[in-house]
């Protein structure tokens, strides 16, 4: 070998290391570099040539020779030798018969034992890249602090003691600026071997503030509080729905933690990212109310088949129930389930007043129907004019205010209306 291998025992010496240490085996180098020497030799002898190599397993010292057929005629010389020349190799060397060559392999072998150093080092690199794999994969999900080596893009690149990770910028907290050498805390979200080994870190997944809670909240790593479901905007706002499997576990002040001691240790670690806990009910509509803390709700009306609902707050709570950039009422209805229209008491009354007004306006287009009569009726609920007109006389009637010949008026005169509308 060459000199780069510090003397051909030494190399030999090397190898049997390697192969106790990295189970990289002797034999497999060996075969790399006569392989490499064979290449070697064909290109310059010739793609037809028969050449075999050897490689002494004590010295490494490597031979390389012309493999050719004795015979009588020689018509192809890179294959084929007379019987006369090749008694300058072989005594009585006998026709049919294949015979080796010698040849000088000296700038040969240099460019076989850099192949094979370079396929040591990868051989190498790829042992290490197993097992770190085999260290790391089973730590999905566990937290991990680093040093941030240097960055690629708006990547990171953490320097975990025993590898290095990544953390991409879709696993970041957007609002978070970080520097060369920073330490910085994360969730292993991922370990990959199949395009190229990499830890991927975490700091945006709903499994970091998971993670978080169950280090902080020993009611949670033991399971007496359970974590139903959340969602987060990183950086900004994270829900919760906690639920305690003992009725003498309160779920929200086992998260909060003594004068918010717990609470404020894993909001930290977000930068300061709001954290709504809500305790767990089978009730959607309360539910839902409470989906929209840090809002106060004043009432909730839902459509569950279609899974929409209203939600109306008091008037100095609207901008609270939406939040920023309709982040709160987006994680509400993540959280829920639910499409929802937030109104203020006071949107809703006028909406209400401007419903009261058209229904009003409709009712009085009945001859004979009038103000205080259409009021009386809109409070009961009669604002539609069709059923109106189906309404027996002593059911009208019954309202307050209505006598028995005004009732018998508004039904025919609401008829009339309606034929006259149909014969248009």
């Amino acid at each position: 070998m060459e000199k780069q291998f510090k003397g051909k025992s030494e190399f030999v010496i090397i190898l049997e290391q390697l192969e106790r240490e990295k189970n990289i085996k002797k034999e497999d180098v060996f075969k790399t570099i006569t392989d490499s020497l064979v290449s070697a030799l064909r290109k310059y002898f010739g793609k037809t040539a028969q050449i075999v190599a050897e490689i002494d397993p004590e010295t490494a010292e490597m031979k390389g020779y012309l493999v050719k057929k004795i015979v009588e005629t020689v018509f192809t010389p890179d294959v084929e030798i007379s019987a006369a020349d090749a008694e300058k190799y072989k005594k009585s060397p006998k026709l049919e018969e294949e015979i080796k060559i010698p040849v000088e392999v000296k700038d040969f072998a240099r460019i076989a034992a850099q192949t094979a150093k370079q396929v040591l080092l990868q051989k190498i690199r790829d042992i290490e890249k197993e097992k770190v794999y085999e260290e790391f994969k089973p730590r999905e999900g566990e937290i991990v602090t680093g040093l941030i080596n240097h960055m690629g893009g708006r990547d990171l690149y953490v320097d975990l003691g025993r590898a290095e990770a990544i953390l991409p910028y879709s696993e970041q907290i957007k609002k978070e600026h970080y520097n060369v050498n920073d330490r910085i805390k994360a969730i292993i979200h991922k370990v990959e071997k199949d395009r190229g080994f990499q830890i991927v870190l975490s700091r945006a997944s709903l499994n970091f503030l998971k993670a978080l809670f169950e280090n902080e909240v020993p009611e949670i790593a033991d399971k007496i509080v359970e974590m139903v479901r959340i969602v987060r905007e990183p950086g900004v706002r994270s829900k919760i729905i906690v639920k305690s499997n003992s009725s003498k576990v309160d779920p929200v002040g086992s998260c909060v933690g003594v004068r918010g001691s717990r609470i404020k240790l894993i909001m930290s670690d977000l930068s300061n990212e709001k954290i709504d806990l809500i305790p767990f009910t089978d009730e959607i509509v309360q539910l839902i109310a409470r989906s929209f803390s840090p809002a106060k709700v004043s009432s909730v009306s839902i459509d569950k088949e279609n899974k929409r609902a209203i939600v109306i707050v008091p008037d100095d709570q609207l901008a609270i129930a939406i939040g920023r950039e309709g982040v709160n009422k987006r994680l509400a209805g993540e959280l829920t389930g639910y499409l929802f229209e937030v109104m203020s008491e006071g949107q809703k009354q006028e909406e209400s007043d401007k419903s009261t007004k058209s229904h009003l306006a409709e009712l009085m287009k009945v001859d004979g129907m009038g103000q205080k009569t259409a009021e009386t009726l809109a409070a009961m609920g009669y604002v539609d004019i069709e059923k109106i007109s189906k309404m027996k006389n002593e059911d009208l009637s019954s309202l307050q205010g209505i006598g028995e010949k005004t009732a018998a008026k508004i039904i025919e005169n609401s008829r009339k209306y309606l034929e006259s509308l149909r014969s248009r």
